[in-house]
């Protein structure tokens, strides 16, 4: 049972959340205009650590401004987006900053991106230029003769090590460059907040992955609920955040709860489950942003004697299984999980305000749990058309209304935005953000009334694996262009002790071929490296004989779920790309047992 300091702290943040009020579009502020006046409010205090640089406030928005009139004089304007691919690191941040500060937009591209999906993400957000860092310039290289934009005007190249030197193709951006005005922009008072700030790219059910718009008036007020409802962050926290800022949870409810609040923050370009402790205690972290994944991975490290021994006294993320909730907050000692529920491009989500335990917390729009019927993928309606709210404790699709308060922003693409709309869900002309997920609700005792809601699983043509959401039919798509391959369908297994699903691919050979035998499978994994990043490479095969559809000939994947990997469940072979090795291999009953026994690595 939480402290009385706990419960008057809750009763504050829940009158504090009755009484926000969705900003005004027209108002003039921004993501930019935030850094901005954090410099002006405290100049010395430190924003950003990277492994051994330290940023104040001050020179966060000098560098900023430096890489604004850089973009300015190459022909950047209001409205313009600049592709950014970069990993985590300062410059990322002081790149991003500079971008909104001329009221342009940043496309964030995902790092692990090459080839296809690469161009295809580049392409698709119209992109006038590309900064990019030294550590992407092999990726970029391979596709630049498929990209829309000039070689030798259009690439800014912004130095990492400094091993490898820009390459003749792209121009020097460096923040660092004091012939360079460091002074704040005119353009940076006028952006208002209904303007575009990021293309937050995610993969949904209609094959590469989509551009999702991400006004400043989401933004901002993503990292106001992460910094004062969720972590309840004040300026003399530190947060740590080791996940990727191209994805929302990094970017809004990490770094952005930290520009809310004027606290500072640790990036690192990516996990270290042996360093991260390290880190936490080196840096004197007293919050971390995390997904469930990586939470798995840290329990998974042997108990050490000092593990709840940290600084840490809250955290902010998304997807911590309940079945490892109460054993990871007592091995690391930690008060307050800030579990938080949303979708990238979503129009509202939950949040875990009042730190229960095992659940994504509360709604903060109207929403409706309907009842899907997740064989034949679909929602189910009644007599009238209407959808049928499930009862509490039974899952059901969350649908968020579509209000003047909960706007959905949608995507770069029409009729990807339409497609995730749903009407006429209990009312005749209403509408509603279909999230494609699945939740409960759940008692947790006392909480003021209000009701709390647990994630169960993602429902369609999209499944979560090792952080990543992954969409079917970009990874099928990928598969059929393989001269070997007929006909692919994927689909996520289970995989024990993992969080999410594993991709599985069930697949039609080209006529003649049978059997893996009959398959150059160094050769078809190499494709899968090439074209897709590791997280969506199917983790199984299977060889068919023949593809299951309906009578409309939609490929069927309920059964082939089902039935996933396990031998003793189907004559047909199976293939496995093993932990370790770059090759697909027969799934034999020694390595499938110890699958079982979670002793894989997966």
């Amino acid at each position: 049972m939480g402290s009385i300091t706990d419960f008057f702290g809750d009763i504050k943040t829940l009158l504090k959340a009755a009484t926000l009020k969705p900003l005004d579009p027209d108002t003039k502020m921004s993501v930019g205009l935030m850094v901005q006046n954090n410099a002006a409010a405290f100049p010395d205090d430190l924003a950003l650590i990277c492994e051994d640089e330290f940023v104040t406030w001050k020179e966060l928005n000098e560098r900023s401004n430096r890489v604004a009139l850089y973009l300015k004089k190459n022909g950047i304007e209001k409205g313009d987006c600049i592709s950014l691919v970069m990993q985590n690191r300062i410059e990322f941040l002081v790149t991003l900053i500079g971008i909104v500060k001329l009221g342009a937009i940043a496309g964030l591209i995902n790092t692990n991106l090459s080839k296809v999906p690469l161009v295809h993400c580049i392409n698709l957000i119209e992109s006038k230029k590309c900064i990019f860092g030294e550590e992407q310039v092999a990726a970029l290289d391979a596709v630049i003769d498929e990209l829309s934009l000039a070689e030798g005007n259009d690439y800014f190249y912004v130095q990492d090590t400094g091993t490898s030197g820009c390459p003749s193709w792209a121009l020097v951006l460096d923040s660092c460059d004091t012939s360079i005005d460091c002074f704040n922009r005119p353009e940076t008072e006028q952006v208002q907040c209904a303007e575009t700030a990021y293309y937050v790219f995610t993969s949904g059910t209609t094959g590469l992955p989509k551009a999702a718009i991400v006004s400043h008036k989401r933004s901002m007020p993503m990292g106001q609920a992460s910094a004062d409802f969720i972590q309840r962050l004040t300026r003399r926290d530190r947060l740590y955040n080791c996940l990727p800022l191209y994805h929302a949870t990094g970017l809004n409810m990490g770094w952005q709860s930290t520009v809310h609040t004027g606290a500072s923050m640790v990036i690192r370009r990516k996990l270290s489950v042996t360093a991260f402790w390290d880190d936490i205690r080196k840096y004197e972290c007293t919050s971390f942003v995390y997904i469930g994944e990586f939470i798995r991975y840290l329990m998974s490290r042997p108990e050490q004697s000092n593990d709840a021994d940290n600084p840490i006294v809250k955290s902010v993320g998304n997807g911590l299984r309940p079945d490892i909730w109460m054993d990871f907050k007592k091995r690391f000692n930690i008060p307050r999980i800030g579990e938080f529920y949303g979708a990238s491009e979503g129009n509202s989500g939950f949040v875990n305000i009042f730190n229960k335990d095992c659940t994504v917390g509360m709604g903060v729009a109207p929403m409706v749990l309907a009842t899907y019927d997740v064989a034949n993928d679909e929602v189910v309606r009644d007599e009238n058309g209407r959808c049928i709210p499930v009862e509490p404790g039974e899952p059901g699709l969350l649908l968020i209304e579509i209000t003047e308060k909960t706007q959905f922003e949608g995507y770069t693409s029409e009729a990807a935005t339409n497609k995730k709309i749903s009407e006429n869900v209990l009312l005749e002309g209403d509408r509603y953000f279909n999230t494609g997920d699945l939740l409960k609700q759940i008692d947790v005792g006392f909480s003021f009334g209000l009701k709390h809601y647990q994630f169960v699983d993602r429902v369609g043509d999209t499944f979560r694996w090792k952080g990543e959401n992954v969409s079917t039919n970009e990874v099928g798509e990928i598969l059929n262009t393989y001269p070997d391959i007929h006909m692919s369908n994927i689909y996520g297994v289970e995989i024990p002790g993992t969080n999410g699903r594993a991709g599985m691919a069930a697949l039609i050979l080209r006529q003649g071929l049978s059997t893996s035998d009959d398959l150059d499978l160094a050769d078809l994994s190499q494709h899968l490296t090439d074209n897709l990043p590791s997280y969506a490479r199917p983790v199984f095969l299977r060889l068919l004989r023949e593809q299951p559809t309906t009578t409309t000939m939609k490929l069927l994947k309920s059964e082939l779920r089902e039935q996933a990997y396990h031998l003793d469940q189907t004559d047909d072979e199976i293939l496995a790309m093993k932990p370790g090795e770059s090759v697909y291999t027969p799934l034999d009953r020694e390595f499938y047992n110890l699958i079982l026994a979670q002793k894989t690595g997966y």
